[in-house]
């Protein structure tokens, strides 16, 4: 008789641990996209793929990790989220630019509420832009001249490192070595004129053949992991 009881013990725990296996499972998943930008007084900031994140934290749910959004290399943004209050901040060292910090010196946070689709542009100061970027092709010869404008010029402001020349076969262009197929780099110490810079590189034999190739300008900043871009450019030859 103990035995019955407990096997029917056993079997009524196993059910309801069965129902409630399902319930976790048929919670509904997060439907609500948060997308938008990140952007220099409403200029989209391009950087590398899959390289630049931002930490969103809801306080309140006993979380003890954040989720992290990839930007695009144009600057694009998009997650899916539950509704509910977040905090929005760029760790230290993420992207090509200076994020706030509060009165004590850390870095601050954004408060975004999600209550539906959400699209919002996040402000970033970059250290530099990338100015007037004019990419040709001649005789697969690629030339490429911009201007740099320096924006941060206070104590929190860097140097450059180098301007950088990328072309790449697919639209995934960066210093990356799998994302470019030809490469020029200009050193600091040779830019003359930082309202003057050109740079060439020529387009290598592809296989399999393809008459057009993507190119962009990259600047690395002395001190700062990720660069920032010109907007990506077809060539066609």
């Amino acid at each position: 008789m103990k035995m019955i009881n407990i096997m029917k013990l056993l079997l009524a725990v196993g059910i309801m641990s069965s129902f409630y296996a399902c319930e976790k499972d048929n919670y509904d998943a997060p439907a609500s996209e948060f997308k938008g930008r990140i952007v220099y007084q409403g200029e989209p900031i391009n950087v590398e793929y899959g390289q630049v994140t931002f930490e969103l934290w809801q306080p309140g749910f006993g979380r003890n990790g954040s989720i992290n959004v990839t930007i695009d290399q144009d600057g694009d943004f998009s997650s899916l989220l539950f509704n509910g209050d977040y905090k929005l901040v760029f760790t230290p060292n993420q992207g090509p630019f200076y994020w706030r910090r509060n009165s004590g010196g850390t870095v601050d946070t954004i408060a975004v509420n999600i209550s539906g689709s959400k699209t919002m542009d996040i402000e970033v100061t970059p250290y530099y832009m990338i100015r007037n970027a004019q990419i040709t092709n001649a005789a697969k010869v690629v030339t490429a001249t911009c201007s740099l404008e320096k924006v941060i010029t206070d104590a929190n402001a860097k140097n450059v490192e180098r301007v950088s020349l990328y072309i790449n076969k697919t639209q995934f262009v960066s210093g990356n070595g799998t994302q470019y197929i030809a490469k020029t780099d200009l050193a600091a110490g040779s830019i003359a004129n930082m309202n003057n810079i050109s740079l060439s590189a020529t387009i290598p034999d592809i296989a399999p053949t393809q008459n057009y190739v993507f190119a962009r300008i990259g600047l690395k900043i002395a001190g700062v992991e990720d660069m920032i871009f010109s907007p990506l450019q077809k060539l066609e030859f």
